[in-house]
């Protein structure tokens, strides 16, 4: 898949019901110039909007790759690209939001440690391995990139209790 150039400025956050956020995103073949953009303008995005992560999915481009920055910071921002999840273990939960799903917040259950291995954008692959909070970003994020959002991972209880703020944003969604 080719990313146009042209349009990265205009790329912003889609938000929740957007169908590609259902989607499974396709491999990222070959590093490029434009995947190199694409992951500059994602990495201003998350900054701009105090995120801690973002899928490419979520601005509307069905590739694996996202960027994580566990501190909020510029600095501290990683690009993965055709990020794996492995070693995944122990339990962990916490509060999680997302970019994508403006005002909702609810516990998600997690792995407590995971390893991730990707490639940056040098096309070197490369393996970190997190714990707690950042082992859910990049889960969360992972998740994106297989069509799967945080609600989709409530319990009832807690879906029930987010349905409402769902259901405003389905009707306020605009193809």
């Amino acid at each position: 898949m080719q990313v146009d150039l042209s349009n990265l400025n205009n790329l912003r956050i889609v938000t929740y019901p957007h169908p590609i956020l259902a989607q499974m995103a396709k491999p990222v073949e070959r590093i490029t110039p434009e995947i190199t953009a694409l992951a500059e303008r994602m990495t201003d995005l998350m900054i701009e909007s105090s995120g801690v992560g973002l899928a490419a999915p979520q601005v509307g481009v069905s590739l694996r790759l996202i960027v994580v920055s566990p501190t909020g910071k510029r600095d501290d921002a990683e690009v993965l690209v055709n990020p794996q999840l492995s070693d995944c273990q122990g339990d962990f939960r916490m509060e999680e939001g997302c970019l994508s799903i403006p005002d909702v917040r609810a516990t998600v259950r997690r792995y407590a440690v995971c390893s991730v291995s990707a490639m940056n954008l040098d096309g070197n692959r490369f393996i970190t391995d997190a714990v707690e909070f950042a082992a859910t970003i990049y889960q969360h994020e992972t998740d994106h990139l297989n069509g799967i959002l945080f609600i989709d991972r409530l319990n009832t209880v807690s879906r029930l209790a987010c349905r409402r703020s769902l259901r405003q944003l389905e009707q306020q969604y605009e193809p």
